[in-house]
């Protein structure tokens, strides 16, 4: 069996207060939502209801505004009761629809129809996506129709690559949905090639769960398309764009394969591909990782879009003493929050809490050349002179080098090895997210 990762850097990490992830709750239904117009890459959508009136689940609440933008719809059947608006940790102003809970669920409980997609169009199948608000469930949270660009398909190779590499233990979420929807997954995965007039699907499977990759490749066989699976590496960042292309070009030189250009989707994301096209709904909830040595009892929860996080972690017990830090995402990329009314959206994979013993913040000390930075770096960076430089120019130097900070894509490694706990990639990235 040959594994494929990256040539260079990296980590195997590995946190004790990430959830088990081996099943999933059910989280219970937030009397009150905050339902965000902006759950995506681009500009808000326009709200398509007023305060007083009555919503249903899955209703159509925001219209997209632009290529970038997606449409958001109600998960909750209610009232809105006012549209809301703040400043998220980043600086950025939100939008939100304030929901309250009442009236009769439409889709909830009820039987499910299953629609065929096979003799649908890849127009009318991006035109589903397009009206269900689907987009990419993780990162800025592209829509769909950007990702899967039919248009500009078919004149060359292209893949479909499955991302299910789970070298980050926040990622206990996409690993739990895997397991219980796995059928799902791959159905959505054909639709998505069939959408994007994609040549072959890939599926790229970390090496400690390779009996998943075999599954979802069985599962596969029933769809005329071809399909394979790549075994990568486990070590941290093997999941992100760069790492992920490295890794199966390496494949392809080495099983004499053409893969032509790739497209990675995670699990989350196709998932609600079928979701819209198979049962034409809207993304109601998603698998959150929820923990952190706050947390009393952590654990991966199906959460509808909209709930607060601070519901959230009172459903795991709330927090065993004042939690020091809060974001959403992964401890190496996440987005700090100061407010536990700060709602689940689509792209909300990890929610996390941590305790004073754990944060960073007041405990930097200086560089004491160690070079462990430069040994993980996998863009083979040197962080350690990067962020002298960087932190030089800021004083008025003009010796920091944009190009080479650019190549970081913040993925964390260094900051997490450093004995003075620098904030390396916050500061080479140019970001101001959680380090931890």
């Amino acid at each position: 069996m040959n594994i494929y990762s990256f040539p260079r850097g990296g980590l195997s990490f590995d946190d004790p207060t990430a959830p088990p992830r081996d099943s999933s709750t059910t989280a219970f239904l937030p009397a009150l939502s905050v339902i965000p117009l902006v759950q995506h890459a681009g500009v808000p959508a326009k709200p398509t209801v007023a305060a007083g009136d009555l919503v249903r689940e899955g209703m159509l609440v925001g219209r997209s505004q632009g290529p970038l933008s997606a449409n958001v719809h109600a998960t909750v059947p209610g009232r809105v009761i006012r549209e809301l608006s703040w400043k998220n940790a980043e600086g950025r102003i939100c939008n939100a629809l304030l929901i309250r809970m009442g009236g009769g669920f439409e889709l909830l409980g009820k039987k499910e129809t299953a629609y065929s997609w096979t003799d649908l169009s890849p127009h009318e199948l991006m035109h589903l996506a397009t009206e269900f608000g689907i987009v990419e469930m993780e990162g800025a949270g592209r829509p769909i129709a950007a990702v899967l660009n039919y248009e500009k398909a078919g004149k060359r190779d292209q893949t479909l690559v499955v991302r299910c590499v789970f070298d980050d233990p926040w990622l206990a979420s996409d690993y739990a949905l895997c397991r219980e929807r796995l059928k799902e997954v791959v159905e959505g995965s054909a639709i998505a090639a069939r959408t994007g007039r994609l040549n072959r699907i890939v599926f790229a499977v970390s090496h400690r769960e390779k009996d998943l990759g075999r599954k979802l490749l069985s599962e596969a066989a029933s769809y005329k398309l071809p399909s394979s699976l790549v075994i990568t590496g486990s070590r941290y960042p093997q999941h992100n764009q760069r790492e992920m292309e490295l890794a199966l070009r390496a494949y392809e030189k080495r099983e004499g394969i053409l893969l032509g250009s790739v497209i990675i989707l995670g699990p989350a994301t196709l998932a609600a591909i079928y979701d819209a096209v198979k049962l034409r709904r809207p993304v109601l909830d998603r698998y959150v990782a929820v923990g952190g040595s706050a947390v009393k009892n952590p654990q991966v929860m199906k959460v509808r879009i909209g709930t607060r996080i601070g519901d959230v972690f009172a459903e795991c017990g709330g927090f065993v003493d004042k939690p020091k830090r809060m974001a959403t995402g992964s401890p190496f990329l996440g987005q700090a929050v100061t407010d536990l009314d700060e709602p689940v959206i689509k792209t909300t994979y990890a929610v996390f809490a941590i305790l004073d013993s754990q944060a960073v913040e007041g405990r930097v000390r200086n560089c004491i050349g160690c070079g462990e930075c430069r040994v993980v770096c996998p863009v083979g960076l040197d962080p350690e002179e990067l962020f002298k430089r960087l932190r030089r120019s800021q004083g008025g130097d003009k010796a920091g080098s944009p190009y080479a900070s650019a190549e970081c894509h913040g993925c964390g490694c260094c900051e997490l090895v450093c004995p003075s706990r620098l904030p390396l990639s916050q500061t080479i990235a140019g970001r101001h997210s959680y380090a931890g």
